[in-house]
């Protein structure tokens, strides 16, 4: 038997276009690698998460239409995710559609709900306890959604209904180290039920969750015997035939990429998806000079085009003359539309209208957030205009400890590193040069000490830790939840740990008004991590 995995990217909400696009995925399945059976990932009709759409009064009504549209399209079964509500209860469904059916013959509901970090799933369905187990070609498939195969029971529930084979829809968000965790996980299952499992999971970008693919199959003693594509949609093919007594899974082993190409297809994948999802002309940032908007921009271009991609330089009188010629040589090694804007107009301006109010006032950080605002006004006119979407361009080490400024760098609609720590993009951005065999982004943009030239002779160091140290902090405080005296005992000194700490908790406003950002890591700020603005909590055990 020949079964094919079609990892597709949905649009939340676009039911009807979810369809066609089964419809069309299962039709190429069939035609060009002779499926039998097209399988789906979870929540495919609605895309994942729907959130409160799910609450929506024709919801029900739209998706019965939507399967009884690809029943009548398809040439062979197919297993679709999807929310149904049955008997007044609201599940997260599975269903097995055949060709010409107008519903589906066979349902499984989820009976593991996951209702942690990103996940609030109980809010919206209640859980099922029953295997589905249906019959094709002489086998016995079983269904499974995603968070049941974390867990030993509906697996086991399947293999004592007499399954041969179990089928897996997944809507498994993309973080590092992720798919290690997933493998780990289905060889458990596969190794205590002696049964293959097939696990088809969703691709694309869905505000701030990336699905990466990356579908795989595990057969029944264990081992990995077929890996799909990752962050592409792809129709990964499994043959399952009947050897020593059980059924064996054959197909493609595509190797993982490694830690820095999947950080940075991820944050592509995210950043078209967004853009295009959206419906924006294209995208476009304040190029700095700096680091981090240099990878941003080149992310940027890899997921748009540099043709819809506009970089604009924004000097002001700190501004060192090195950071506008690597702005340019990397707006010019990357093709995309280019611009200067000085903003000594603007500040000037400001200042003028300020004059009085500050008469007798020494300069500080204000006249610094100024310079940034000037450059938020400017990006944002030009995104109103052109109807291209603005790319804040901060980091996660940034955006813990408060180092950006409200309507000025933080202004915009997507922010691509919003979860990737500033060591880590370094590291990236060292990745992508390689991976080019030539500076897209410029060599002395890697190496220079970071600066938001905002004072004279200004760099990072001024303000905060070094990035190793402060990274490390951040890793133990923010994604693994440890206690400021935790973090101390690993070896930290404790006045920078506290003061490291106390910004993170004091800039939870900060974050409460940036823009959304695709989650890369254990633990991002935004769904995974929420924590009251206002609090009296005092740091430490």
């Amino acid at each position: 038997m020949r079964l094919v995995m079609a990892q597709r990217n949905p649009l939340v909400g676009d039911i009807e276009g979810n369809a066609r696009a089964v419809v069309a995925a299962t039709r190429e399945a069939r035609t060009l690698l002779g499926a039998e059976l097209v399988l789906f990932p979870e929540l495919m009709l609605t895309g994942y998460p729907p959130e409160d759409l799910l609450l929506r009064p024709s919801l029900n009504t739209r998706i019965d239409e939507a399967l009884a549209s690809i029943g009548e399209s398809i040439e062979v079964p197919v297993v679709i995710g999807y929310p149904a509500v049955r008997n007044g209860v609201r599940r997260n469904t599975a269903g097995v559609l055949f060709p010409g059916d107008s519903r589906p013959r066979h349902e499984y509901f989820k009976q593991c709900l996951p209702n942690y970090r990103v996940f609030d799933e109980k809010r919206y369905f209640q859980a099922g306890d029953q295997p589905c187990v249906f019959e094709l070609g002489g086998e016995r498939l079983a269904l499974t959604i995603c968070e049941d195969i974390w867990f030993p029971q509906p697996a086991a529930r399947a293999a004592e209904a007499g399954a041969t084979c179990v089928l897996n829809l997944n809507a498994s968000p993309f973080r590092l180290g992720k798919q290690d965790e997933r493998i780990e996980q289905v060889q458990a299952r596969a190794r205590e039920t002696g049964l293959p499992v097939l696990y088809c999971n969703l691709i694309g970008g869905q505000d701030e969750l990336v699905f990466d693919g990356a579908s795989f199959v595990v057969a029944g003693d264990g081992e990995v015997r077929v890996q799909g594509a990752s962050f592409e949609e792809a129709l990964v093919p499994v043959d399952l035939a009947h050897e020593h007594g059980g059924l064996t899974p054959r197909g493609e082993m595509l190797p993982p990429p490694e830690a820095e190409e999947s950080l940075y297809r991820a944050l592509v994948l995210a950043t078209r998806d967004y853009v295009n999802k959206n419906g924006f002309k294209g995208a476009l940032l304040g190029l700095s000079g700096g680091i981090d908007s240099a990878l941003t921009l080149a992310v940027a271009v890899d997921a748009l085009g540099p043709e819809r991609v506009e970089a604009v330089m924004m000097p002001f009188r700190y501004t060192a003359a090195i950071s506008i010629e690597d702005a340019e040589q990397q707006a010019r090694a990357l093709r995309v539309h280019y611009r200067v804007l000085p903003i000594e107009p603007a500040f000037n301006g400001f200042m003028e209208i300020l004059e009085e109010p500050f008469a007798g006032l020494s300069t500080d950080t204000t006249e610094e957030n100024l310079q940034a605002r000037c450059r938020g006004v400017l990006l944002m006119a030009l995104s109103n205009k052109g109807g291209s979407v603005v790319l804040t361009t901060g980091n996660k080490s940034e955006m813990a400890v408060g180092y950006a400024t409200l309507y000025g760098d933080m202004a915009g609609g997507f922010s691509v590193l919003k979860d990737v720590f500033k060591t880590s993009v370094y590291s990236i951005a060292r990745w992508r040069n390689q991976k080019a065999g030539s500076e897209i982004i410029p060599e002395r943009v890697i190496t220079r000490p970071p600066s938001a030239e905002l004072a004279p002779d200004q760099v990072d160091s001024d303000s905060l830790p070094g990035y190793d140290e402060l990274d490390a902090i951040l890793e133990r405080y923010v994604e693994q939840d440890m206690s400021a005296e935790a973090v101390i005992r690993d070896g930290f000194d404790r006045d920078t740990v506290y003061r490291v700490v106390k910004l993170t908790d004091r800039n939870e406003y900060k974050r409460r008004q940036a823009a959304v950002g695709p989650r890369v890591s254990r633990r991002a700020f935004g769904k995974d991590r929420r924590y009251p603005i206002t609090n009296g909590w005092r740091p430490g055990d």
